[in-house]
């Protein structure tokens, strides 16, 4: 099995210009995601990481820190669609053949567990027929309270879902799914709670990666605001590979200075996400 780990890296960005190489104590946002995907693909074969940007100076701190990078569109609509062009772009180089898996890590997703990527290589190994894979973690009942106060002040924050008895994908949303009745009940029946939490890296077997990008979004895609819905509407089999925080700081993408400050306090505190 041949998989491509691609880390789209946009320069530009509204709220944080050349993101990718801002720096996070002491190391740019970019290396640490490459360090996460090096460090989550230690024990598998057949693993390439591939940096998929748009300029020419994150080219340049690609060859400083000896990840291979490639040159995309700048006009690429989403990361889904620039991993696709990475993928066009090594091929232009003399990548030989089609990879079986494609996975998408954000490149502004530096405080992501290794072992999240190795859950994920691992699961489509032992499913090669599923269309896309996406992890989620079962939350316990005080971040299910956590979250229920931040969405709060931030209702588009944080998405859930709803998972089938094999564990694939029927439904996510930015609403906490499923609505829990006589929930006293169920907390001193149940250890965990019953809402599962998306977590944003996607892979990709590689032919429904072509075929996702040419599909027109859907209109729960467009209500909800998650891509993934567009997958679903168009009955792709999305396998949900469950994974564990094991008390580590959790963070979604580094957006502005304040995220940056965010992250930096949560290493100060919990150490470094690669040791």
């Amino acid at each position: 099995m041949k998989s491509l780990i691609i880390i789209p890296a946009r320069y530009g960005s509204t709220r944080l210009p050349g993101k990718p190489l801002k720096e996070i104590a002491g190391q740019t946002m970019l290396s640490r995601v490459v360090d996460i995907a090096r460090a989550g693909t230690q024990t598998h074969e057949n693993v390439e990481i591939v940096v998929a940007t748009d300029d020419e100076r994150i080219i340049a701190h690609c060859e400083e820190i000896n990840v291979r990078a490639v040159m995309t569109p700048v006009e690429c609509p989403s990361g889904t669609d620039r991993a696709l062009a990475a993928v066009t772009a090594l091929q232009a180089k003399g990548y030989e053949g089609d990879p079986d898996f494609v996975l998408n890590l954000q490149g502004d997703a530096p405080m992501t567990p290794p072992d999240f990527i190795g859950a994920m290589l691992d699961a489509f190994k032992a499913e090669p027929h599923s269309d896309v894979l996406t992890p989620v973690t079962q939350m316990t009942w005080q971040q299910l309270d956590d979250l229920r106060e931040a969405k709060k002040e931030t209702p588009y924050s944080g998405t859930t879902a709803i998972l089938d008895k094999e564990g694939f994908a029927i439904w996510f949303s930015k609403h906490i799914i499923p609505a829990v009745r006589k929930e006293e009940k169920w907390r001193e029946k149940l250890e965990k709670s019953p809402v599962y939490r998306h977590i944003g890296i996607y892979g990709y077997r590689y032919e429904k990666l072509k075929e996702y990008v040419t599909l027109n979004a859907t209109l729960y895609e467009e209500l909800e605001g998650l891509e993934q819905l567009r997958a679903l509407e168009n009955g792709f089999k999305m396998k949900c590979v469950i994974v564990d925080y094991k008390g580590r700081p959790s963070m979604s993408g580094v957006d502005s200075p304040i995220d940056i400050e965010r992250a930096e306090a949560l290493i100060a505190k919990h150490g470094e996400i690669v040791q």
